[in-house]
């Protein structure tokens, strides 16, 4: 069919329009879907019965959430009371909102449009011809940022005919173009800092300098590594999709908090961070909570004004280790900070 091969055409000049290299969703994102329907026929139609509906889309997002799609698909399996074969197909632009947000692993969504049918009614032939008013909502689920499974549903109202049918759907689809993830900024190399094995505040093991207070930068006589400027580093890690601080990082915090209290003219970035597992979106949110409870326990429980404290989120865009392992990913789920002073 001429409206078939068009359809096609369109699809392979958008895939091969659009470079696999950016990877994304969002506003400019292109989704590309095979699916199946079950399409309950009004009883005026006199069919044997309901019809196994086979076809694909194509859509492009306007915005974050609103997406536009043109779908196509052939009747199949549908017998009149008469006993004969019944052909079609149908043609819809649809008009989707989503919900959550890009990236999300699950994005629910409704949609309303307009069909257009073209189905071998009696038997013959002849083709009848109606449009239809469609309404429907449903989910979509994301693998992986850009390969999906949907479930839905559809109303179809006969504009021409005045009957209404059903028809719920499922499909596959990939999403592309949207944009790329950001690269990983370059890691800086980790600063020395002294030992405080026995927990007393200060520096470990040194001759030199013995109230250097822990996680101060050191030299190797344990005295600041550069004149007059002290500074204290704070890295807490989370378990696996987690935003609460462990009972076993509040030292390391107090540390924090003592150096910013000893220093009262010093503020800093609370930075939080996540490991590679789950869609972007996802793991902005989540470093963005990290962050925000280390800032919590520096404000609320160990008394530094908020005011001196800035949270942020890098969600998964600047690894300190492999995400490939269990290890890395492990160390990369963290919140980083650190103050600067000048020594007295």
């Amino acid at each position: 069919m001429k409206l078939k091969n068009t359809l096609g055409l369109a699809i392979g000049s958008l895939i091969a329009a659009t470079s696999f290299g950016a990877l994304a969703q969002g506003q400019g994102a292109v989704e590309i879907e095979g699916f199946a329907k079950k399409e309950y026929y009004d009883s005026t139609r006199n069919f044997k019965n309901d019809g196994n509906l086979f076809g694909g889309s194509v859509g492009y997002f306007l915005t974050d959430d609103v997406e536009l799609r043109l779908a196509y698909d052939e009747v199949h399996n549908v017998r009149s009371d008469s006993g004969q074969n019944i052909k079609g197909a149908n043609t819809a632009l649809d008009a989707l909102y989503h919900f959550n947000n890009p990236g999300d692993m699950l994005r629910p969504y409704v949609s309303a449009g307009f069909s257009d049918q073209s189905i071998d009614q009696n038997g013959s032939n002849g083709r009848d011809r109606s449009t239809f008013a469609n309404v429907g909502g449903g989910a979509k689920l994301y693998f992986t940022d850009n390969f999906y499974a949907r479930a839905g549903v559809e109303a179809q109202y006969n504009i021409d005919q005045g009957n209404t049918e059903w028809a719920p759907s499922v499909g596959i689809g990939v999403n592309f173009g949207g944009g790329s993830k950001p690269a990983a900024a370059p890691v800086p190399a980790p600063a020395e800092v002294c030992s405080d094995s026995d927990n007393d505040g200060v520096c470990d093991n040194v001759d030199k300098c013995p109230d250097t207070p822990a996680n101060v930068t050191v030299d190797a006589d344990g005295c600041p590594a550069v004149a007059e400027v002290v500074r204290v580093e704070l890295d807490v890690k989370f378990d696996f999709d987690k935003s609460v601080v462990k009972p076993n990082s509040y030292g390391d915090i107090k540390n924090l908090a003592d150096f910013m209290k000893q220093y009262p003219s010093t503020t800093t970035t609370v930075e939080g961070h996540t490991d590679s597992v789950g869609p972007d979106a996802y793991n902005q949110k989540l470093s963005e909570r990290r962050a925000n409870a280390v800032k919590q326990v520096l404000t609320n429980q160990y008394g530094v004004e908020s005011s001196r404290v800035q949270s942020v989120g890098y969600g998964e865009s600047r690894p300190v280790a492999d995400n490939a392992t269990d290890a890395g990913r492990a160390v990369n789920r963290r919140v980083e900070a650190q103050v600067e002073a000048q020594a007295k």
